[in-house]
């Protein structure tokens, strides 16, 4: 993970957002990565085999760069992931979202699955044993950014910004 993604203001035509020499600023990374940690939920959206898409809400944690979430393995969204692992993950605040697309990796190593495990109980104050985690059961996905985007609604002609990844 990047630790300087580069940043750029997106093409919105229509919306009457500033060029990237008119004015405004661009949004910075740390002020994403807070937002993407702090999100109570996030919005994952997946694309069933007949092409249509699923939206579903997962709780999460932003874990070493990569936005981490966990499913039963028979869900929809589960093998969504299985046959395309193509993906948006989006914040729960529609007034300062952060969009992330990328590729969701399944984990199954017992070391990381603990440190998730770890970071889901503080995030969310329970007490959910790793044993929940077993990769055969619920599996556990984490979406390193490819793309993110970003905007203030308070700001909205000055703020929108788009970061790239290396990969």
């Amino acid at each position: 993970m990047a630790e300087n993604p580069e940043a750029s203001r997106p093409y919105m035509p229509g919306y009457g957002t500033l060029g990237p020499h008119e004015g405004g600023g661009l949004l910075r990374w740390s002020w994403a990565e807070q937002r993407l940690a702090s999100s109570h939920d996030y919005w994952l959206s997946t694309v069933r085999p007949d092409g249509r898409p699923h939206l579903m809400p997962v709780w999460g944690v932003w874990l070493d760069g990569a936005l981490w979430f966990s499913s039963s393995l028979s869900s929809r969204k589960a093998r969504n992931l299985a046959r395309d692992p193509r993906c948006s993950v989006a914040t729960d605040d529609a007034f300062e979202p952060v969009v992330v697309e990328g590729v969701a990796e399944r984990v199954s190593d017992r070391d990381l699955l603990h440190q998730f495990a770890q970071a889901v109980n503080i995030k969310y104050e329970t007490d959910i044993a790793d044993e929940f985690y077993d990769p055969d059961v619920n599996g556990c996905w984490r979406v390193p950014p490819r793309w993110v985007f970003s905007l203030t609604e308070r700001n909205f002609t000055g703020s929108p910004t788009r970061w790239r990844f290396a990969e």
